[in-house]
């Protein structure tokens, strides 16, 4: 009897490490979803700054072509008024207000070319940031098609190590399947531990002599007087399935 609770206490004890980590991964899998949400977010936010920009510089070249067209003809019609000019005056006149107009086209010609080159850099920009999340949202949908089924085999495993867990369970007695439940919502594993050459498994610290010569006996289950893990004597240790 003795023998068969060490080996449910293992199973027991298999178990909960197996429950814990599906419980885990049932709790991780849909925040891995989420981080890819949010990093396909602010994809959305930097192509929406991108897009603003390029329509505030395709506006902005609208309106300097614009510029540059109506004030080159004003420029040609200052020309052929200069010809009907009747006096000096007038026409240094008009030949300041055309120098005047010319040079403001050539640094419109100038703002013109930076604008064009800020909306091939631009451009590129979109390239990369659409290469970019177009490689997060295949791992995306990816994921979420695998998720649902993910899911579905960590419940059905979390089933059978439910049913594995009570069939252990009702091996063990009461008192001490509560001591081993009372132990391990307060200790880090494992909760049950061989004992070998006197030296507790789970604390490394050495057990009294009269606990480690009762413990040789076999016939109850112990806790170590040190770190109150359940304990059993090594050369007893039987093989958990």
């Amino acid at each position: 009897m003795y023998q068969k609770q060490i080996e449910q206490l293992i199973v027991l004890q298999h178990v909960d490490d197996d429950i814990l980590i599906l419980r885990d991964e049932v709790e991780q899998a849909p925040k891995e979803l989420i981080v890819l949400e949010e990093q396909i977010s602010k994809f959305d936010d930097r192509r929406n700054q991108i897009n603003e920009k390029i329509d505030i510089l395709k506006e902005q070249k609208k309106k300097l072509s614009h510029e540059i067209d109506e004030d080159a003809g004003r420029i040609k019609k200052s020309k052929n008024k200069l010809m009907m000019v009747g006096n000096t005056k007038e026409y240094h006149a008009m030949m300041r207000e055309m120098d005047s107009m010319e040079k403001l086209n050539r640094m419109r010609d100038d703002e013109q070319i930076a604008v064009k080159e800020e909306l091939t850099r631009q451009d590129e920009a979109t390239e990369s940031l659409n290469s970019e999340m177009s490689g997060v949202k295949d791992q995306y949908d990816a994921l979420k098609t695998t998720l649902e089924k993910r899911l579905a085999d960590a419940k059905k495993k979390l089933e059978t190590l439910g049913r594995k867990r009570r069939k252990a369970s009702k091996a063990v007695p009461p008192p001490i399947l509560g001591r081993y439940e009372f132990i391990r919502e307060r200790m880090e594993n494992p909760v049950i531990v061989p004992v070998a050459d006197g030296v507790c498994a789970g604390c490394h610290i050495m057990i009294p002599p009269q606990s480690y010569n009762d413990l040789q006996k076999g016939q109850q289950i112990l806790s170590c007087p040190n770190c109150q893990r359940l304990i059993f004597w090594q050369a007893n240790a039987p093989t958990a399935k």
